[in-house]
């Protein structure tokens, strides 16, 4: 698959963080994309995200790193406390010790912030075209390109396609089948004026309380004026995957015993949404002829690493660089890109799975956990996180 048709652009199938990241990536590689979106205009929902080192080098390999950077927060560093009694469990400086092992910062922002430096990046691009409102059905190949066809009966030609449509992936869909993994972890997400949220936890961190069945979160947004405010529990019913409005006397009802320092962070939102969470079980193809799958799409996950999107991004980043050495070869970048990805993306989910279990340990079980991280100094942190913040273009194919 070495011909490159000058009328034939990369079809992206979703305007997400993974969709416009890919976008910008094809674009680089000398490439016209057509990005495929089913809402009536791009946008992201939710809150905050923290962004580990690695993002920060995809930002910067995708060419938008000034504009990301200036929309961070920065933290001082990321810490753990016990939702039952306040103990400190684990604290991580992310200050210049770890911006000189990483090479990069923690920092915490906006996940519109994310998508809308993205958007700008893609903006100042004549070769990127989005259509909206313009849902993928399904798709079918020939030997010299793919014809995506719409819920509307559009249809869209391209030289490949990228699968970078969400967790209800349609291409996965077509050429995988599988079912999502609901998890019955259900998240409560809202943003809080700096005005409303309380002084004593006003901390420029990465905070969380973890508690049996549930934790706390809380961290500052845009310039410290907003925070941001995560609340997680195990639902006493079974879920489906969804996101709608929640109920303040539903969270109310699942954190009993928790102490009043992190209680309050509960009382604080005026409007909540609500995600019953799922990911699946990683698969080992991605590549379907001249279709192959990112982001969420590929390898959705739980929040409990903070690296959906960071993984995304990398995703974005690995296939413009399998393409360059592949010379622009869809073939052959497409097996280097999956080859190079599947290892560390099926970590991150298998990972995200174990933390999870770890935060809302309860009983002997908790105490096992409060105990893990005593004494340990920053350097052992870091050491311990090589795997994951170590990421960088120059590294990405390594696997």
């Amino acid at each position: 698959m070495t011909e490159r048709s000058a009328s034939l652009p990369v079809l992206v199938a979703g305007g997400g963080i993974g969709g416009i990241a890919a976008a910008l990536a094809l674009v680089r590689r000398g490439f016209a994309v057509k990005v495929l979106e089913q809402s009536a205009q791009l946008g992201e929902i939710g809150a905050g995200i923290q962004l580990g080192p690695n993002a920060f080098a995809a930002f910067d390999a995708l060419g938008i790193g000034e504009i990301a950077r200036s929309r961070a927060v920065y933290t001082d560093e990321m810490v753990m406390h016990d939702a039952l009694d306040e103990r400190l469990v684990g604290r991580i400086p992310t200050g210049q010790a770890f911006r000189d092992r990483f090479g990069n910062p923690y920092a915490v922002i906006h996940r519109a912030d994310v998508h809308g430096s993205l958007l700008e990046g893609a903006r100042a691009s004549d070769r990127i075209e989005v259509a909206t409102s313009t849902q993928v059905q399904r798709i079918e190949q020939d030997d010299g390109s793919v014809t995506v066809f719409d819920a509307q009966g559009g249809q869209h030609r391209g030289i490949a396609v990228i699968g970078a449509d969400g967790v209800r992936s349609a291409v996965r869909r077509q050429y995988v089948g599988d079912d999502v993994r609901v998890s019955n972890h259900v998240v409560y997400r809202a943003v809080v004026d700096k005005a409303d949220f309380p002084q004593d936890l006003q901390w420029n961190a990465a905070s969380i309380w973890v508690g049996p069945d549930c934790h706390l979160v809380h961290y500052p947004l845009r310039g410290g004026e907003q925070y941001n405010v995560v609340v997680t529990f195990h639902s006493r019913h079974k879920e489906e995957w969804s996101i709608r409005e929640g109920s303040a006397e539903e969270v109310q009802g699942y954190f009993e015993g928790i102490c009043a320092r992190a209680r309050q962070l509960i009382t604080l939102p005026k409007d909540w949404k609500r995600w019953a969470t799922a990911d699946r079980e990683p698969i080992g193809q991605w590549n379907f002829g001249r279709a192959t799958l990112l982001g969420d799409a590929a390898h959705p996950t739980l929040q409990y690493l903070a690296q959906g999107a960071c993984m995304a991004m990398e995703d974005a980043v690995t296939l413009g660089e399998s393409l360059r050495v592949c010379g622009n070869d869809f073939g052959r970048a497409f097996e280097l890109y999956q080859r190079s990805r599947v290892a560390r993306t099926a970590r991150i989910v298998l990972s995200a799975r174990e933390m999870g279990r770890i935060f809302h340990a309860k009983g002997v079980q908790r105490l096992v956990r409060n105990d893990l991280w005593k004494g340990r100094t920053p350097e052992r942190f870091y050491d311990a996180m090589e795997w994951l913040y170590g990421w960088k273009v120059e590294n990405c194919l390594a696997a």
